[in-house]
């Protein structure tokens, strides 16, 4: 099981830039593909970027594509979300998450629906002012 830790998150004005770490122990991050989910309160947890093991492959939710950038540093064990142009409707609490499928190191494959993830961070929260 691997363990994950995020942080960066606060509160921002809109139009504002925040950045999200996410730091893995217990297992080999490299082998993993990794997702940045959030949620907002009465709602469900709604994917937001995912990359692939090696970085390659990124892939976006509509909401967020152009303004929030997903990158790793598998020397540091480290997922990152950068968010740009962040608005009232970012506000959420985030969360990262590791998928160590086998298909997801062969076949640098990403994922988007949560039940694909077998292990979760306890999140941080964004909110972001009008």
């Amino acid at each position: 099981q691997v363990q994950l830790v995020e942080s960066g998150g606060g509160l921002v004005q809109a139009g504002g830039s925040l950045r999200l770490s996410c730091a893995a122990s217990g297992r080999t991050f490299s082998n993993s593909a990794m997702g940045w989910f959030r949620q907002a309160p009465g709602k469900e947890r709604d994917f937001v970027a995912a990359i692939s093991w090696s970085g390659r492959r990124t892939y976006y939710a509509d909401s967020v594509q152009g303004r929030f950038t997903v990158s790793r540093d598998n020397a540091k064990n480290t997922l990152y979300l950068q968010m740009n142009s962040l608005k009232p409707d970012d506000t959420a609490i985030y969360y990262c998450a590791a998928s160590f499928d086998s298909e997801a190191y062969t076949s640098g494959r990403v994922y988007t629906k949560t039940d694909q993830y077998a292990d979760w961070g306890q999140g941080t929260q964004v909110t972001v002012s009008s």
